[in-house]
């Protein structure tokens, strides 16, 4: 892949040599244990539908937004879900800019995988008319920095984005009654996308091998790491999407050790944009209330 071609310049030979040495002793560069991620922060933007998430030094902002089109013939009743990834020279230096490059259509097509095989989202309900008028729900990640493991971050970014979007509501009108009237949000209340679960992308890096494995690789282990394995799954342990990338064939304990690996790194990530969420639903709500009465008398939700 691009990014880790970039990463090998950039790298001397002590430089991998030393990561390599480390590893095999159970030691990362930046202090961590082999299974543990680096510290993840998730935001949210003022309109709904956007996020920003931080994973050590990678930085995603993810940006929902609908609009009504036509289904596809083959699926009249169902919205459509589409994944779009902008990878800038801002970000990495080895990114070119102007058209998307194998980093970001893999990264696209992994968080779309991942998302739609296991249909988190239910695209029945965003059906308005069917056959005719459907909402198109439109994921755009935008890569602010690369400091490893994007896909991950990615992920997060594009679900926390999903779960606080709200899309206009619709009502049928006409003579024929099948004129559509797009209510503006002060007329009527904007609706939340039905999100039935969360699938959450675990990254697993491979070295000297494949005998040495890892959870959220950095910009520096990518370049020496000999492949990669991201397991989706949800806090419920249901496999939604399994990719491996690079490196040899991996025996059947590995997988199995991932999968058991990604399931509980998947509770306590799923745990923690949850909490994210109701901190600025909480917010929102008590920003209401607060212009109504001119009282604030807590921000967060554990200071209720």
């Amino acid at each position: 892949m691009e990014g880790r071609l970039a990463n090998a310049w950039r790298l001397t030979a002590n430089d991998k040599s030393f990561i390599r040495t480390a590893l095999l002793s159970e030691i990362r560069i930046d202090g961590r244990k082999p299974y543990e991620y680096r510290k993840i922060v998730v935001k949210f933007g003022r309109e709904d539908g956007s996020s920003e998430v931080q994973l050590g030094q990678t930085r995603v902002m993810g940006i929902v937004t609908a609009q009504l089109v036509q289904p596809y013939r083959d699926r009249p009743k169902e919205g459509i879900l589409s994944i779009f990834t902008e990878v800038s020279p801002m970000a990495d230096p080895s990114f070119e800019p102007g058209h998307p490059g194998e980093l970001a259509v893999e990264l696209g097509r992994i968080i779309d995988r991942g998302l739609r095989e296991s249909k988190a989202v239910d695209t029945e309900s965003l059906c308005v008319l069917a056959g005719k008028f459907v909402w198109a729900i439109r994921i755009d990640l935008h890569i602010l920095d690369n400091g490893g493991n994007l896909v991950d971050a990615a992920n997060i970014a594009a679900l926390a984005a999903l779960l606080t979007f709200r899309r206009p509501e619709c009502s049928l009108g006409g003579e024929d009654g099948q004129e559509v009237i797009v209510h503006p949000p002060e007329i009527r209340e904007p609706l939340p996308l039905i999100v039935h679960h969360l699938p959450i992308a675990i990254t697993f890096g491979f070295f000297s091998n494949d005998s040495i494995l890892v959870i959220d690789p950095t910009h520096n282990e990518e370049a020496v790491m000999g492949g990669r394995m991201t397991t989706t799954v949800n806090a419920n342990g249901d496999i939604c999407a399994i990719q491996k990338a690079g490196g040899e064939g991996v025996p059947q304990r590995v997988i199995m050790q991932c999968l058991q690996l990604a399931t509980a790194k998947a509770a306590g990530i799923t745990k923690q944009i949850k909490e994210a969420l109701y901190d600025i639903l909480w917010y929102h709500l008590l920003r209401e209330t607060t212009l109504e009465t001119g009282e604030l008398k807590c921000t967060t939700q554990k200071e209720l």
